[in-house]
């Protein structure tokens, strides 16, 4: 029987990988993966992190099943060639011109919504390789308070949009994230949407999570509940459990629905 799940994205912090838990992602998960890859679907790591932030994780917890593809910083694409991760282009080289051109006409206002969030917020606020303005809020109040103000003014600023997991945020072009990244890769393998499965359980996590990207959604019992409520609007699987153990559930249940056992 051919596989209905042919393609699995799944972020990373919070979704698959708990660092509290022992072991940081269930071997469940892992084995059910490495399963799926020996009947040819691939899996793609699709996160908010870096790639030294991401492999170090991988490496500290002694990953035993390789992903196919990475997601980083939500937009830029890797592909494993058999020895490493390389970036895959021209996807790459558009998203850093589309990021660096968006940049320069966001630049003249940074002071003053910097100074916005200084004068209100024990909030650090900061750049990177990635974008002009980054922050990590003290709590979850303020980064909801920061968020309204940054997003009205992403709203008069064409192409920009302010990307938020937890207390963190930055800014970012609003047509490369999460999900138009899944779709590139969707397109790149000769699939469709409907045999996509994605899992993510934060903010920046929403634009994968639409069945316009994956017909098979989940999220885990830990996710946030706007999380909860997009993937349950679209019919999806929100799991008994947190973590790397819900979205195992959520995969075992989708392909048990569709006759596949493994």
């Amino acid at each position: 029987m051919s596989l209905p799940i042919k393609l699995i994205s799944t972020d990373f912090d919070g979704t698959i990988f708990a660092e509290s838990d022992t072991p940081a992602i269930s071997m469940e998960l892992l084995g059910l993966i490495a399963r799926l890859q020996a009947r040819g679907a691939k899996w793609v790591i699709n996160t908010g992190r870096d790639m030294v932030s991401l492999q170090a994780a991988l490496a500290r917890i002694g990953q035993p099943v390789r992903p196919d593809f990475l997601v980083l910083v939500e937009r830029e694409m890797h592909a494993h060639d058999g020895m490493r991760f390389v970036g895959i282009n021209p996807w790459n080289e558009e998203c850093h011109r589309a990021h660096r051109d968006l940049f320069v006409r966001v630049m003249p206002d940074l002071p003053r919504l910097t100074g916005w969030i200084k004068a209100r917020f024990s909030a650090t606020v900061y750049e990177d390789p990635y974008s002009p303005l980054c922050l990590i809020a003290a709590n979850n109040g303020d980064a909801d308070l920061i968020h309204e103000y940054l997003e009205a003014y992403c709203g008069g600023v064409s192409d920009l949009t302010l990307v938020r997991n937890d207390v963190y945020a930055r800014f970012s072009h609003a047509g490369y994230n999460k999900g138009t990244a899944l779709e590139e890769i969707t397109r790149r393998l000769g699939l469709t949407a409907a045999e996509v499965f994605a899992a993510g359980d934060h903010l920046n996590d929403l634009p994968m999570l639409s069945r316009r990207y994956a017909h098979w959604l989940a999220s885990p019992h830990n996710a946030v509940q706007s999380v909860k409520q997009a993937v349950l609007s679209q019919h999806g699987c929100v799991s008994r459990f947190p973590a790397s153990r819900g979205v195992a559930e959520a995969l075992l249940l989708f392909l048990r629905q569709t006759g596949v056992e493994l």
